[in-house]
């Protein structure tokens, strides 16, 4: 084999009489992005630089174990290129088991076919059930009717799981595949989480107002003027929480319930997060447009009461000139909150490539759900 400076690549077995494993990966599909061992020897992490791979060559990776380390007594791992939307699959696009290896010395050779981008390729068979909960769902705040969804496990009738839920924002770009600007394809992402059994949850797709958007998102009085904000918060919390809760097996504690959106619909997000934290627990914010509203205050806000509040807070360099300005200043704002420091937990995700479109917001939607509802770790 050639390493990258075009060299022969050869391990001796001799070499190797020292008390290490070496790993040594082929792949048939290669690119910039580095290879990670993720497994039951560190919590699965997918970003652990502890266990990056060198590259050696094209498509030829090495790692060999440090002298100190603690085998288990079985090792368990898989190959990703740094998270698990990007995980290692077999030639035909399918999932594969966890690698298995009880072999602490010498050369173990092992191969990946394809990676997986963007979460994707996906099994039908794993799609969330779409339902239509109302064509003309009642708002009784804003005297107006709109259309809703609800997105269920793929195996919710066959089960008798109760499930944490997540409310979104502008449905019409969520699943659509004739959306106008394209969609994040959540249907799509929530069939491979669920097929890793990290995608169990309802979704609660929620149409945007149309013409009256920005005036419906925009809450309070702002640089767009005065907005119907507090009242679509009312309605979602006050009006269709209740009703799902009823309708669907949900669990209603604030631990379970996440609330979220991009953009305009990521700062109504924000504001129902901050009115109503005894409801909301998680909070999925992407690209937020806090320009509209550079004063939010912090200074009444109180997170004594319901703790472990955990923002996912993305944005995306190529958006604008202050996106990730605004975004690290109110990641700062929070955190120099007292109350805040203590009960709650950003992740803030800055993506160098990121434009302001659906495309990056689908990428990143279904590493938001991970660590928002399935991701015990905080990291």
């Amino acid at each position: 084999m050639k390493s990258k400076n075009n060299t022969d690549v050869t391990f001796q077995s001799d070499e190797l009489i020292e008390p290490q494993l070496n790993i040594l990966l082929t792949t048939d599909e290669d690119d910039a992005r580095p290879v990670y061992i993720s497994g039951n020897f560190n919590h699965w992490h997918t970003q652990d630089k502890h266990f990056e791979m060198e590259k050696i060559g094209d498509g030829l990776y090495h790692y060999k174990f440090a002298h100190d380390f603690a085998y288990p007594p079985e090792l368990l791992y898989k190959f990703t290129k740094g998270d698990w939307s990007e995980v290692e699959i077999d030639k035909y696009g399918n999932r594969t088991e966890n690698r298995s290896c009880k072999q602490y010395v010498g050369i173990r050779k092992e191969h990946v076919y394809k990676w997986r981008k963007n979460w994707l390729p996906f099994k039908s068979n794993f799609l969330p059930k779409i339902q239509l909960i109302s064509d003309e769902f009642e708002m009784p705040q804003l005297n107006k009717k709109r259309k809703i969804w609800a997105l269920l496990p793929h195996d919710y009738d066959f089960s008798e799981t109760d499930y944490p839920v997540m409310y979104l924002q502008d449905a019409q770009n969520l699943f659509n595949e004739n959306a106008k600007y394209g969609n994040w394809e959540i249907d799509k992402k929530l069939a491979v989480m669920s097929e890793y059994n990290i995608g169990k949850i309802i979704i609660i797709a929620i149409e945007h107002a149309e013409k009256d958007r920005i005036k419906e998102y925009n809450v309070g009085k702002t640089v767009l003027g005065v907005g119907q904000g507090k009242k679509y918060i009312r309605f979602v919390t006050d009006t269709l929480k209740p009703f799902v809760d009823k309708k669907f097996r949900t669990k209603p504690e604030r631990e379970f319930t996440g609330i979220g959106g991009s953009s305009m619909g990521g700062l109504v997000s924000i504001f129902c997060g901050l009115m109503y934290p005894e409801v909301y627990g998680k909070l999925m914010i992407f690209s937020p447009s806090l320009w509209v509203a550079p004063k939010i205050n912090f200074n009444n806000l109180d997170f004594s009461e319901p703790s472990d509040t955990k923002i996912y807070l993305y944005a995306g360099a190529e958006e604008s000139e202050t996106m990730i300005r605004h975004v690290k200043k109110f990641q700062n704002n929070m955190i120099q909150n007292a109350f805040v420091s203590d009960n709650m937990k950003i992740k803030l995700s800055i993506n160098s490539e990121g434009k302001h479109n659906e495309l990056y917001w689908s990428d990143e939607f279904p590493k938001a759900i991970e660590w928002l509802f399935f991701n015990t770790k905080d990291n």
